[in-house]
Formats: structure tokens, sequence, C-alpha cells
């Protein structure tokens, strides 16, 4: 759904601004220092994650500012916000429609993906930031994934702190591995499944050679390799 207005307060070199871009591409040009990227990260805050600079919170306020930013978005119908108080910096909030919201919500309302100059080694780096990237790609089309990678996050977490005692309790043990296989499982379907869709609809063929895009998904078991 595209953004039909776009508020900024307090959001890095912005004090206020609001725009109202109209259809098809919108081009922002201007000279260095102008705030063109700071517009960019504000929308990219509109999403689950850290943003297009993955900065801490506390960064993107307005120097000179009170502490605190907000980001709001109307997209058809639906108004959604996001932001920091000057009481927590560092504690994003959302705002759907006026009303509190998860911050995983946010992907239920609007899809983004970037690609910035500092990705251009993107696949020649490590298979976790190749990870987070087609995580990306993921949550663009299907906004649960943020879901099983929070719960497969938090369970992954718990196991490693539970390891670390001399004396664990197998029950639980056993309940978190069980929450990690359930979503670890979710987590490698729904990237074979861009995967599958990107190279449907992207596949490159000509007369002398053809470029086609896979991939491997493998769920991995998450008591491979338990201590005793």
């Amino acid at each position: 759904m595209p953004v039909s207005r776009l508020t900024l307060t307090d959001f890095r070199s912005y004090l206020s601004a609001t725009i109202e871009p109209g259809r098809g591409f919108v081009l922002l040009f201007g000279e260095n220092g102008a705030g063109k990227t700071n517009l960019l990260e504000a929308v990219s805050m509109l999403t689950p994650g850290r943003g297009l600079r993955g900065a801490a919170l506390s960064r993107m306020a307005r120097e000179g500012g009170e502490g605190a930013w907000a980001v709001a978005a109307t997209l058809g119908e639906a108004d959604i916000g996001t932001g920091t108080s000057v009481a927590a910096p560092e504690r994003r909030q959302v705002r759907v429609n006026g009303a509190s919201a998860a911050v995983n919500s946010l992907s239920e309302w609007l899809s983004i993906l970037w690609l910035t100059p500092s990705m251009d080694r993107l696949f020649n780096s490590t298979a976790s930031d190749r990870r987070r990237f087609l995580d990306r790609l993921v949550l663009a089309l299907e906004p649960g994934h943020a879901h099983h990678a929070t719960r497969y996050d938090a369970a992954m977490r718990a196991r490693n702190k539970l390891l670390a005692e001399e004396d664990w309790d197998e029950t639980w043990l056993a309940s978190l591995e069980q929450a990690m296989a359930e979503h670890g499982t979710a987590l490698a379907e729904a990237r074979a499944r861009t995967v599958a869709a990107l190279d449907a609809q992207h596949t490159i063929s000509t007369s002398r050679s053809s470029m086609r895009i896979s991939g491997r998904a493998r769920a991995a078991a998450p008591c491979a390799g338990r201590p005793k």
C-alpha cells in the first residue's frame, strides 16, 4: 500500500516535515547534507527492525531537540506511526490508527526493501548477512515471518542461557528446543517459498545463457551437539 502522507518530528536533521508524494516513482535530490538519507531512514522505520542505518534509537533524535522522535504515515485509510519518548529514548513505540501496537505489526501495513552502497559486498559477506537480507525480502511477502523470527530468537537465547547453568531443567530445555524447531521450520519454509517466487519472476534467459535464482533452506536440529 503506497504512502500518501509522511510526517517527521524531531527526526535526525528534521525539526518537522510533511511530505505528500504523488503516484509513481519518487526521486529525491539535493546537495550533500540536505537530509535525503535521513528521509529514507525515516520511511524505513515504518517496518520492524532497526531501519536503513541500523542505528540506535536514541541517535535518531534531532540534535538539540528534547531527545524523542516520531515518524508517521498515512496509507489509504490507515495511519501508522513509530517513535520514542523522552523518558525511554531506546524503547520504540508503535501506533496503528491511534492505538498502541506491537512493532512487528508494522509489517502488516507496509513492505519496504532497500539496497544501499554499504551493502555492495552483501554476496561476498557472511551467510548470516545474506540471511538477514533474504528475511527482509520474505517479510515483504509474508508479514508473519517476523513473528516466527522473534519467537525463534527468543527461544534460542533462553536455551543458551539455560545450558550455561550447571543443572538445567530437561523439561524446560525440551520445550525451548521444540519451539525452536517449530519456528525454525516455518522460517526455512518461508525462505524457500520466497526464493522459488524470485526464481519464477526473475529468471533471465537469453539465447546464450540463463541465470537462475536458487537456494537451500535447512532447518537445524537445535538439540544437536548439546553439552552433557
